[in-house]
């Protein structure tokens, strides 16, 4: 108990911190060290973009029945 009068501001779980674990050196990787150096000369690429079906464009050849008007509200 005498440790904890002498430094107050000292609590039961910080009285012996362990030590921090290092942190292991990542491997070279070839592939992310080109892929780095394109991006720092020509830029990021553009994100990704949904392609709508063309099939889903067209319009309905016939018109939806009762049913399928009460299946998609």
């Amino acid at each position: 108990m005498l440790i904890i009068t002498v430094l107050p501001y000292t609590s039961y779980g910080k009285m012996c911190p362990m030590a921090k674990k290092k942190r292991k050196p990542k491997k070279f990787s070839a592939v992310k060290a080109v892929k780095a150096m394109a991006r720092a000369q020509i830029g990021m690429t553009p994100g990704t973009r949904v392609v709508l079906d063309a099939r889903k464009k067209k319009a309905d050849k016939h018109k939806p029945t009762l049913g399928e008007l009460l299946d998609e509200s």
